[in-house]
C-alpha cells in the first residue's frame, strides 16, 4: 500500500511527531486528529502501530456497571456537570489500516465522585465513526473510586461485526500501577488545554480489508502551477499536493477538503513543510 495516501495512524504519528508538537482538536464534524503528546512531553506508546497485519486493539472486562439503549449523542455535558472538561477523539481502522465507517462506539464511565448511574443515562452514550473513521466524546475526567484507576469504558463495532469491550487509561494516574486490569497498551495520549483536556486513541478493529492506493481525494487540477495553490477553505487537496500559506510552502499527507482552522501550520498532521 501506498504509505503517502492512505489515511491511517501511522501517517498521523510520523506527521505530529516530524512537527513536534501535537495537533489540535479537530472542528465538530471533521477528523480528529491524533494528538502525540501528553503533560510530560512524553508520548507513550500507541495501541497499536496500525500496519498490514497489525493485532488489534485488545479487549478488557465489561465490569458492572454497563447499561443497554444509550442514548446517542457526542456530548456526555450538562450546564450542571462538575468535573474537569474533557474532549477525547481518534479514529476507528480496521486490520489493513483503512477506516472503518460508521463503527459504533458506546461509551460509559462514572461521575467526578467516581459513581455510575445506574437509573438513568449520566455518562451514557454512544455514536458513529464518520466516512473518515473518526469519534468525538465530550465528557469530563472520570473520578476515582476503590480498586481501580481512573478509566472509560467503550463498546467499539463495525457494522456486521463482533463487538470490541475495552477500556481507555490516563497517563501518569498512580493506581495505574496497582489496578490488576490496567494496560498500558490502552493509554490514551492527553494534554492540557487551558482548564480542560485533551485525549486521543485510535482503535484497530479485527476487520478484514483490502488494501488500496487510491488516494482518498482528486488530484489537483493540472491548472495549479509547479509551487502550489494558497491555501484555502472549501478546497479538495490530495495527498501530496502543495500549497503556500503566510509565505511558507506545505505538502499535503492526507486527502482531505479544508476547512476554517485546519490552516497548514495548526494541523501537522495534514501538512508538513516542504
Amino acid at each position: 500500500m501506498d504509505e503517502d495516501t492512505k489515511l491511517s495512524r501511522k501517517t498521523v504519528l510520523r506527521a505530529a511527531l516530524a512537527a513536534g508538537v501535537a495537533a489540535p482538536v479537530a472542528l465538530i464534524g471533521g477528523p480528529a486528529l491524533a494528538r502525540t503528546t501528553v503533560a510530560g512531553g512524553q508520548a507513550p506508546e500507541l495501541t497499536p502501530a496500525c500496519h498490514d497485519g497489525d493485532e488489534p486493539t485488545i479487549e478488557q472486562t465489561e465490569g458492572p456497571y454497563f447499561k443497554p439503549n444509550s442514548p446517542e449523542r457526542t456530548d456526555l455535558v450538562t450546564p450542571g456537570t462538575q468535573g474537569t472538561r474533557l474532549t477525547v477523539s481518534g479514529y476507528v481502522f480496521g486490520r489493513a489500516c483503512l477506516p472503518v465507517n460508521r463503527a459504533l462506539l458506546d461509551f460509559w464511565q462514572a461521575d467526578v465522585n467516581g459513581a455510575y448511574d445506574s437509573a438513568g443515562y449520566t455518562f451514557r452514550g454512544h455514536q458513529y465513526t464518520d466516512a473518515q473513521g473518526a469519534f468525538r466524546l465530550s465528557t469530563i475526567v472520570p473520578g476515582l473510586y476503590p480498586g481501580r484507576t481512573r478509566h472509560i469504558h467503550v463498546k467499539v463495532q463495525a457494522p456486521g461485526r463482533p463487538i470490541l469491550t475495552t477500556q481507555l487509561y490516563f497517563p501518569n494516574e498512580p493506581r495505574n500501577n496497582t489496578d490488576t486490569i490496567f494496560d498500558a497498551r490502552l493509554l490514551m495520549t492527553v494534554r492540557d488545554n487551558g482548564t480542560a483536556k485533551e485525549a486521543a486513541f485510535d482503535f484497530v478493529l479485527n476487520v478484514p480489508q483490502t488494501p488500496t492506493s487510491t488516494p482518498p481525494a482528486s488530484t489537483p487540477p493540472t491548472s495549479t502551477p509547479p509551487g502550489g495553490s494558497t491555501w484555502a477553505a472549501g478546497t479538495s487537496y490530495a495527498a501530496g499536493a502543495r500549497v503556500t500559506y503566510g509565505g511558507q510552502g506545505y505538502v499535503c499527507l492526507q486527502g482531505h477538503t479544508a476547512q476554517p482552522g485546519w490552516e497548514p501550520p495548526a494541523v501537522p498532521a495534514l501538512w508538513r513543510v516542504g
